[in-house]
């Protein structure tokens, strides 16, 4: 996990990953410091009832998100974004200000423009914060960029919750609340000063200043890669998710737990304690690539630690109720709802981190804020409708904890529903599954793969999940070309389908299906895909490489691409390799966690590829080692 941690003394995250820290705290403070303030002083400045005042502040807040997104995420395709940055905090020194007077006014006017003028300034930031990290980090940092980016924002959160509360109540608070978000405006400038440039991408885009417009439109981009839009369905859901276990944080602590203030803060921190640990596990987790193998993880997670916090929840409230914080964790059971929440942000962490990252690097780089704003505005909707949702559930008779598991039951509902549309996250979490439970895998060479265009993978055959690990390995989508045998093997079947594997059969056995597979792959290759082949045919018997079949010499003649050598080593002797007899016949002979490695070789030019010369490079990248 060092190499997230080693972001923070680079210059081209460092800044702006405290600018962004700066600016969640600073929202923060004045949200929940404004929200104290109106329960518990709105008496003497106006006869609005404190409960409608709370839920107003609420949507003002978020009533930018839907408004000017689509401008947003124009303005940062448009402009260089740090430019950017630092004129939203030149605009947040401002708003500041405009809360000092409306404190020192007793303006309820005043502060609730202050609020909104908080609101848009997010808005404007949101766009500028996602499409700037794909900029100035390697796609190998990104899933660690992401990680710092959630875990700063959620810890922001935490800290500028509580020091709203804490200066709320404090005397002359309200001018420590002005004074405090006006001291942190300014900090948060300075640090944006030291952020690069970020070269606007579409500088000649023209600014459509229609929002509902535009704002269809930026929804049609990310409509366009399917991947992309479903990963924002996700991470809308997520919020909606998350959001709705915070909104009854105050409410579960007091009516189910029988806890106070002190409680919530408890609850709150177990979450952001939780989601901290979850993103950053997931630089460790994915080996620093764009894993998205754990999305499924993570949606595991979220359904049953949902689940379980509904069933452990007190179902009698304690009889000497507001308990201290004490008194309640000396509750039977406690411990059980703290673990739950707990890993209910650890798993949430494996959701959203790989989603954001996925997102990031899947969008075309002129849309790339503009579909970010579109994320923007489907979060915000969603959370919205989660709200709703669950005040209407509430209303009809359900408790908090039944409203849990309902929510838990729809996350499962909905994941399903996401897999089964886009396969691939189902397919790279079964792969994930297999380098982290049965083997541990080593990479070496594998920047020789083509990141862009064409190429034909080859690789020794040693067990029936070579492709897997394969695949498992490289971050690009490969199309394998397998006996049909292999093909339909089961379960496996699942994975080499929805992988669209190209399933081929000896010419003496079925010529038709060996033609269709030699079309098929000319079609990849044309299309800029990548092709698997095991120029073997079959998998070795003795753990020794088998002759070379003239097949690739085919493929080349019809598309003329670059050849990379790939070698597994360790393989043989495991439970899927024909060592001592058939695949399967002893499972787990070498325990779980076995020790297994790929190769890569550079790429080889089509005119310089003869099947000997490729066999024996395959040969020798793989050594000694079976």
């Amino acid at each position: 996990m060092s190499s997230q941690f080693h972001l923070l003394r680079e210059r081209r995250f460092r800044p702006f990953f405290l600018t962004q820290f700066l600016g969640a705290f600073n929202d923060n403070l004045f949200k929940n410091a404004l929200v104290v303030l109106l329960t518990f002083k709105a008496a003497s400045w106006t006869t609005i009832a404190p409960e409608l005042l709370a839920n107003l502040a609420a949507g003002i807040f978020i009533l930018p998100f839907f408004l000017f997104s689509a401008s947003a995420g124009q303005l940062a395709d448009k402009y260089d974004k740090a430019r950017l940055t630092r004129l939203v905090k030149v605009l947040e020194i401002a708003i500041m200000a405009i809360a000092l007077a409306g404190f020192l006014l007793h303006s309820l006017t005043v502060l609730f423009a202050a609020l909104f003028l908080l609101g848009c300034h997010s808005t404007l930031f949101g766009p500028v914060k996602y499409a700037l990290l794909p900029q100035h980090l390697h796609e190998n940092e990104l899933i660690g960029g992401n990680a710092m980016v959630e875990a700063g924002t959620f810890v922001a959160i935490l800290l500028g919750t509580l020091v709203g509360g804490l200066l709320a109540g404090a005397e002359n608070g309200e001018l420590w609340i002005a004074g405090g978000g006006i001291a942190v405006a300014v900090t948060g400038y300075l640090t944006s000063r030291g952020v690069p440039p970020a070269p606007a991408p579409e500088p000649g885009l023209t600014v459509n200043p229609n929002p509902l417009t535009e704002t269809w439109r930026n929804i049609g981009f990310a409509r366009e890669n399917r991947p992309v839009f479903l990963a924002i369905m996700g991470i809308s859901w997520f919020w909606l998710y998350g959001a709705l276990f915070l909104a009854q944080f105050p409410a579960y602590a007091k009516d189910v737990l029988g806890g106070g203030e002190g409680t919530v803060t408890l609850l709150l921190a177990t979450f952001t304690i939780g989601i901290g640990l979850g993103s950053l596990l997931c630089e460790k987790l994915s080996g620093g690539h764009v894993e998205i193998g754990l999305v499924p993880l993570g949606s595991i997670g979220l359904t049953l630690f949902g689940m379980d916090i509904a069933f452990a929840s007190p179902s009698v409230l304690p009889a000497d109720a507001p308990l201290s914080i004490a008194q309640v964790l000396a509750q039977p059971g406690i411990f059980r709802v703290l673990l739950a929440l707990s890993m209910l942000g650890v798993f949430g962490g494996f959701f959203i981190v790989p989603l954001y990252a996925m997102m990031q690097s899947r969008s075309a780089a002129g849309q790339r804020a503009r579909i970010i704003a579109a994320n923007n505005i489907l979060n915000a909707l969603f959370m919205v409708s989660g709200a709703l949702a669950a005040g209407g559930l509430l209303g009809a008779g359900l408790t908090i904890p039944m409203l849990f598991g309902v929510a838990a039951t729809m996350n499962a509902v909905v994941a399903l529903y996401i897999y089964r549309l886009v396969p691939e996250f189902l397919l790279r979490f079964i792969v994930w599954l297999l380098i982290h439970t049965v083997y541990r895998l080593r990479t070496e060479g594998l920047e020789h793969i083509p990141e862009n265009g064409p190429a034909v993978i080859v690789c020794n055959h040693v067990s029936f999940v070579d492709a897997l690990v394969i695949a498992a390995a490289c971050r690009r989508p490969i199309r394998f070309v397998m006996d049909h045998r292999i093909f339909r093997w089961p379960v496996l079947s699942f994975v080499f389908r929805h992988s669209r594997a190209i399933p081929i059969a000896p010419a003496k056995e079925d010529p038709a299906m060996m033609e269709a597979a030699f079309v098929e792959v000319s079609k990849a290759l044309a299309a800029g895909e990548l092709v698997g082949l095991f120029p073997e045919g079959k998998i070795t018997a003795d753990g020794e490489l088998c002759p070379f079949r003239p097949g690739i010499t085919r493929i080349l003649d019809a598309n003329p691409v670059p050849v990379v050598p790939l070698a597994l080593r360790g393989l043989w002797g495991s439970m899927f390799s024909r060592k001592d007899g058939p695949a399967l016949s002893r499972p787990l002979r070498r325990g779980l966690f076995s020790r297994i490695e790929l190769i890569a070789g550079p790429a080889w030019p089509p005119e310089t590829v003869s099947i000997p010369g490729l066999q024996l490079q395959v040969a020798e990248l793989r050594g000694d080692k079976k």
